[in-house]
């Protein structure tokens, strides 16, 4: 009876996770172990970064709303409570975007802003 092996399943098994390196740089996606070391790295990390970039944006929302209401004569804590008293629903990304691309609009939301605080 002649010997049998795993090696189709194996072979498989290493194909499919060299497949995961490509375009990793030199022996990382050539050579089973690295390549598996870089893959497993690599799903950390972009689990890792999933939950990292909602932090990320959020920071840049808020440096940004921060940096349109400074002409204004406000900080960003103080504005952020104003628009809450004002009552106006909505999120820091629309903020900052009203206030990248729509200068006068985000003007009429820190005028509204400032009249609830002061």
């Amino acid at each position: 009876m002649p010997r049998a092996t795993n090696a189709p399943a194996s072979r498989k098994r290493r194909r499919a996770r060299l497949d995961k390196a490509r375009g990793f740089r030199g022996a990382r996606s050539k050579l089973y172990r690295t390549a598996t070391e870089a893959v497993d790295r690599a799903d950390c990390m972009a689990y890792a970064h999933r939950r990292t970039r909602k932090r990320d944006f959020r920071r840049l929302w808020i440096a940004r709303i921060s940096a349109a209401v400074k002409p204004h004569g406000l900080n960003y804590s103080r504005f952020m409570d104003g628009v809450s008293k004002a009552g106006i629903d909505l999120n820091r990304k629309m903020l900052s975007e009203i206030a990248i691309h729509d200068p006068s609009g985000f003007e009429g939301i820190v005028e509204k802003a400032k009249a609830q605080i002061s």
